[in-house]
């Protein structure tokens, strides 16, 4: 099918196997939602169903990663931009949420002052700086962790885009910017808290972030925001929009010769992947407790790609798939034999590049096809040729 029948044909259904990887996903995460809270909560320590707390926001950092993964899908996989930078959208909505928990310490920090976060009051700050004006309300520090990223891309992509910078060169850009943040939020008079970064939360609306109740609201709250970034994504890519941004994918070129304004589309599309890695890191430091400028680091973006490559890229579902069982299989070795995880990981990649170049998601299709054809024919019977004749 040629671009121009690929753009203005009608809209199809969903092939039934994406409508089914979708319902599965959707009823993972449902249960996880609500039976994990409920399994934690209402069941004795000692009981075989009981799920323990640290479990609980082990996977809620999971599903995070899982969001984060979802962006870079959206951008990469169906638009083609290898953006290599995704962790500083995802750092900056972490932030946000870090300063409206650090301003709800109050006088219970250390130096017990009011109106000052601890690290100011060491290094001698005398006044809240008027970026933090806002933070100490919930709603304006939710807002804040999808507009900050949104901005940062916005501004960032309509500039590179416009400039026609893509490809490899993009990447690297992506890939300094992340980096130049890194830098600038290592320093102490930023007001972001320098090396140490912002830690020490106490609770979120009120409610104590140590209590089992609030983890289990946070994990059922991060599976609800990623189900629906989901849905949301899901739409935009089996609109006629999101066979518009699989051409730009396929022939940049030829889309702009048919008088579309690229530049437009791909700077949607990423200016969206950076408010979901942003609401992902909002939902990500009040379950870890902590936010520093090593989110910043390269290396973090770098693997949250790798997660993509290996769940599937282009299907969505993979992406999320690869950003559970990749952080999963981090956590197990990391835990068995520190030193060898980045070998793993790199083993990992270059596995799914040489042998399964669609993800592992992306490759169970055509394992399944493989076999069909494979011992399919032992079933085949006299009259099989004859209903694929034509005419028929």
């Amino acid at each position: 099918m040629s671009l121009l029948q690929r753009l203005y044909a009608p809209q199809a259904q969903a092939p039934a196997k994406g409508r089914l990887a979708s319902a599965i996903l959707l009823s993972v995460l449902a249960a996880i939602g609500i039976l994990v809270p409920l399994l934690n909560l209402t069941l004795a320590p000692d009981s075989a169903l009981h799920v323990p707390t640290y479990l609980v926001s082990l996977l809620g950092k999971y599903l995070c990663f899982a969001m984060l993964a979802l962006s870079i899908d959206l951008v990469w996989g169906f638009c083609g931009i290898l953006s290599l930078g995704h962790g500083a959208f995802f750092a900056l909505g972490g932030y946000a949420m870090g300063m409206y928990l650090m301003l709800q310490i109050g006088d219970r920090g250390v130096y017990g002052n009011a109106e000052l976060p601890d690290f100011m009051v060491f290094l001698n700050w005398k006044e809240l700086p008027w970026y933090w004006y806002g933070f100490d309300f919930f709603p304006f520090a939710m807002v804040m962790a999808l507009f900050v990223p949104g901005l940062l891309a916005f501004v960032f992509g309509g500039l590179a885009f416009r400039s026609r910078v893509s490809g490899v060169y993009l990447s690297i850009i992506t890939q300094a910017m992340t980096y130049a943040l890194m830098l600038a939020f290592f320093r102490n008079d930023m007001g972001f808290g320098g090396n140490n970064g912002l830690t020490d939360f106490k609770d979120l609306l009120g409610f104590d972030l140590q209590s089992d109740v609030t983890r289990a609201a946070l994990l059922a709250a991060t599976c609800a925001a990623l189900a629906g970034c989901y849905l949301m994504c899901r739409a935009i890519v089996a609109s006629k929009l999101g066979r518009l941004i699989a051409a730009i994918r396929d022939d940049e070129a030829r889309v702009r010769f048919l008088g579309y304004r690229v530049e437009n589309f791909k700077l949607f599309v990423f200016v969206l992947s950076a408010m979901i890695a942003g609401l992902a890191g909002a939902l990500y430091v009040p379950q870890v407790g902590i936010i520093n400028p090593g989110e910043y680091a390269p290396a973090n973006s770098i693997e949250a790609v790798i997660w993509v490559a290996i769940g599937g890229r282009g299907t969505l579902y993979g992406a999320i798939a690869g950003g559970v069982l990749v952080n999963y299989a981090k956590t197990v070795l990391t835990g068995l034999i520190p030193e060898i995880w980045l070998f793993a990981l790199g083993g990992m990649f270059i596995a799914v590049t040489l042998f399964f170049p669609k993800g592992l998601v992306g490759s169970i299709p055509a394992a399944f096809d493989w076999l069909k054809r494979r011992f399919g024919k032992r079933g085949e019977t006299a009259s099989t040729p004859l209903a694929e004749e034509p005419g028929q």
